[in-house]
């Protein structure tokens, strides 16, 4: 094995790898829940470059090579004993999402190939959620909803979370918000299973122990005609983040560091695998945050073991039987961070890029004209906890527009209903109503992506924003010259409290 080069060190919260060992055991077990291999403690002093070359593992006769869990996953659902990185393989998918934005294509191209009357390969396994362009006036958005309901009613789609009157959201019972969130929500995501969809965050559904990754309108008409699709086994990087968690961060703040760590092309096709004892103190939506954004590194998807949080959670939302599976002792990973998140503070990605890394500490001095809370990545229900805590502990009001949008219709009813912790029953809708914040707007993606002129919130001139959505490209929310700083839910907060980009410590310590 090459010796690792020291590279200068971007931060004091990486160390060395060491490949090939897991913190997990490789029980298989339906329902078990890993144990932590005790290990040496080490000082975490540097970067270390990572290995170039994957660790193959010596095999004897017929002993198995050990798998990662997403080389598990991947075998399981192609009937295969053992895969290895690189291997194509035909996968059986357990359940299909796609939404309003790519769900006419994907119709169109299943039409196309299979037939005006073809049939779904299984009408219970297809989820189809409109989301992203919904409270518009925009006819050729409404219709995109069209499209969808009348695919629903021909093929008799069991879970179709229909909008029909955009005009007030909570008379539409069927209808839940974003998708990645809704998916966990309903009961959609289980451990050990395949999901795909046509929206790049759907490897937010890792966090549940399962591959989840987002492909193309024709890969999913080819799935919904035939449940299956051919995909490329991908190598493995094991991010291990030990320490207590402080206060005043949250998973954001995590994977932000990771990304300017590894750069936006870091994972490329890779599978991001999250262990360690941060990890295993992570809420389920924190870890569907730590997932969520793997994409803006590259990755394939991320994936997060399977253990007595995820089983808690899932207690009440599906009656599906599921066996989560765990990486083996001697898996191969082609490469091993570690952090020490005690010693993280509050970050931001600086427009125009998520690996754009920057302490928010720096960045004091940029004047902002908005901020935006919500999107897949920061508009669940503990993330305007994270908000109304620190506007809470403010007592302040806010210093520019404040922008607030519930992921799901379930998120919206937590606004209006959760007391905030520390607050006398005060629930967040109040607190932020108090800190003169906009009211909460109708749950959907909003204006993450952009979306037509009315979309609320949309950037429609050139803004200074800060935002928990995942992506700060140049067009993102809107105007093509705006600038976007991606922040975690209590940094957003603060800096609304100033006007400037804040760290959340000024209003949390």
């Amino acid at each position: 094995m090459a010796s690792p080069t020291i590279v200068p060190a971007s931060s004091s919260f990486i160390a060395n790898k060491d490949l090939g060992l897991s913190a997990f055991s490789s029980s298989s077990s339906s329902f078990s829940i890993p144990k932590c291999r005790k290990s040496i403690s080490k000082k975490i002093v540097s970067v270390m470059a990572p290995q170039q070359s994957e660790r193959k593992t010596t095999t004897t006769g017929s002993v198995k090579t050990a798998m990662t869990m997403t080389e598990k996953i991947l075998a399981r659902a192609s009937e295969k004993p053992q895969l290895s990185p690189g291997e194509n393989v035909w996968v059986n998918v357990d359940i299909l999402m796609t939404h309003d934005i790519c769900g006419p294509g994907s119709i169109g191209i299943f039409k196309r190939e299979f037939g005006e009357n073809a049939k779904v390969w299984d009408h219970e396994k297809i989820v189809i959620i409109p989301d992203h362009y919904i409270f518009t006036a925009d006819e050729r958005s409404n219709r995109n909803v069209d499209i969808l309901r009348d695919f629903c009613l021909e093929q008799n789609i069991k879970y179709f979370y229909d909008i029909k009157d955009i005009s007030n959201f909570k008379v539409n019972p069927d209808y839940k918000g974003v998708c990645h969130v809704a998916l966990a929500q309903e009961g959609h995501c289980r451990p050990g299973e395949v999901l795909l969809g046509t929206d790049s965050h759907t490897c937010t559904a890792g966090a549940f122990g399962q591959f989840a990754t987002g492909i193309g309108n024709t890969d999913a008409g080819f799935v919904l005609g035939a449940g299956k699709l051919l995909l490329k086994v991908p190598p493995t990087l094991r991010f291990v983040m030990d320490g207590e968690m402080p206060d005043y961060l949250l998973a954001k703040d995590l994977i932000l560091q990771i990304i300017g760590e590894i750069s936006v092309a870091g994972a490329t096709y890779k599978s991001m695998e999250f262990v360690g004892t941060t990890v295993e103190s992570l809420s389920m939506e924190e870890r569907m945050t730590l997932c969520n954004m793997v994409v803006e590194a590259g990755g394939k998807n991320g994936v997060v073991p399977a253990d007595s949080t995820t089983f808690k959670y899932l207690e009440d939302k599906t009656s599906v039987p599921y066996e989560p599976v765990y990486s083996d002792e001697q898996a191969r990973f082609l490469s091993e961070y570690r952090f020490d998140i005690s010693k993280l503070e509050p970050l931001v990605a600086k427009p125009h890029s998520p690996d754009n890394r920057a302490l928010a500490r720096e960045c004091k001095d940029v004047k902002i004209d908005r901020v935006y809370i919500g999107s897949c990545t920061g508009g669940k229900t503990e993330d305007f906890m994270a908000a109304a805590k620190v506007f809470l502990a403010s007592g302040k009001k806010v210093k520019v527009p404040t922008f607030l949008v519930p992921a799901t219709q379930k998120v919206w009813m937590d606004v209006y209903s959760l007391p905030v912790p520390g607050s006398s029953g005060k629930t967040c809708s109040q607190i932020f109503e108090e800190a003169g914040c906009d009211t909460p707007a109708s749950p959907s993606c909003g204006a993450c992506l952009g979306g037509p002129k009315d979309t609320y919130a949309r950037m429609n001139e050139p803004m200074v924003c800060v935002s928990t959505t995942n992506r700060n490209f140049p067009g993102r929310m809107g105007h093509k010259e705006g600038q976007i700083y991606l922040a975690s839910p209590y940094t957003a907060a603060a800096s609304a409290l100033t006007g400037y980009v804040t760290d959340p410590r000024e209003f949390l310590q």
